[in-house]
C-alpha cells in the first residue's frame, strides 16, 4: 500500500469531532480515518479538547429515562461509518466504515454508467451533500470540471492524477471554488474513489452540462 500522503485539514476534523458536517461527509471522513493513523490520532486531540470543554460547561437536568434510551440507542441503532478503530482487512476495497454502510464489499455495488467507461452509484444520505462512489478504469479521465462548493474525494484503489498531485489509496483531495481539474487513473489498476460534494460540479464542455441533472454530478 502507497504511504498516506494527503489528509483531512484541521477544520474537517474539528466539525467531524463536534458532529456538524454533513451525513455525506462524515462518511468520506469516516472511512479515511479508518485508513490513516495520523488523521485518527489528531481527532482524538480535538475531541479530548471537546471533552475538557463540556467538563467545564454548565450541567442541565435529564429526564429519568435518558441513560436507558441512550444504552438503547448504542446497542440497537448505532450509526453506520463509524467504527473508525476497526482496521480493514486488505483484501477488501472498501474499509469497514464503508462497507457497513454499503452492506457489502466493491462486489456489491450496483453500478450505473456514466459515460467513457466510468461508472458511479449514489450513497443515500441526507441531503446537505451528495456522496458517491466513482470506479474509473485505468487509464480513463473524469471530464475536465471546478466546483461550486467543496469536493472531498477519498482512493480507495488504485490511484488518479491531476493537474496538481498524485493520490493513492487513502490518500483525500480537497477540493474548493479555486480547483479546476482533470483527474486522470493511473494505468495498471481501475480506480475506486468515494466522494462527497455539497454542491453541484462545474463542467467546461458541453455534454458533462447536459448530462449533470440527470447523473446528479
Amino acid at each position: 500500500m502507497d504511504k498516506i500522503t494527503h489528509h483531512l485539514d484541521d477544520r474537517l476534523l474539528m466539525a467531524y469531532a463536534a458532529g456538524t458536517l454533513p451525513e455525506g461527509f462524515n462518511l468520506v471522513v469516516a472511512t479515511h480515518i479508518s485508513l490513516c493513523d495520523e488523521c485518527r490520532a489528531r481527532l482524538g486531540e480535538f475531541e479530548a479538547v471537546g471533552g475538557q470543554v463540556l467538563e467545564r460547561g454548565d450541567t442541565v437536568a435529564l429526564a429519568d429515562t435518558s441513560l436507558e434510551q441512550t444504552l438503547a440507542r448504542i446497542s440497537g441503532d448505532a450509526p453506520a461509518g463509524d467504527d473508525r478503530n476497526t482496521m480493514p482487512q486488505r483484501s477488501s476495497v472498501f474499509p469497514a466504515p464503508l462497507r457497513d454502510y454499503v452492506g457489502g464489499d466493491a462486489d456489491a455495488v450496483h453500478w450505473r454508467a456514466v459515460g467513457g467507461g466510468v461508472r458511479q452509484a449514489i450513497l443515500p444520505t441526507s441531503n446537505a451533500a451528495t456522496v458517491r462512489l466513482l470506479h474509473i478504469p485505468a487509464g480513463a479521465a473524469v471530464p475536465d470540471h471546478g466546483h461550486r462548493g467543496t469536493e472531498l474525494t477519498l482512493v480507495l484503489q488504485g490511484a488518479f492524477r491531476d493537474e496538481e498531485d498524485r493520490f493513492a489509496r487513502g490518500d483525500i483531495e480537497i477540493a474548493d471554488e479555486e480547483v479546476q481539474h482533470t483527474p486522470v487513473a493511473e494505468a495498471g489498476e481501475d480506480c475506486i474513489c468515494l466522494a462527497a460534494t455539497d454542491a453541484p460540479l462545474r463542467f467546461r464542455a458541453l455534454i458533462p452540462r447536459l448530462a449533470q441533472p440527470f447523473l446528479r454530478i
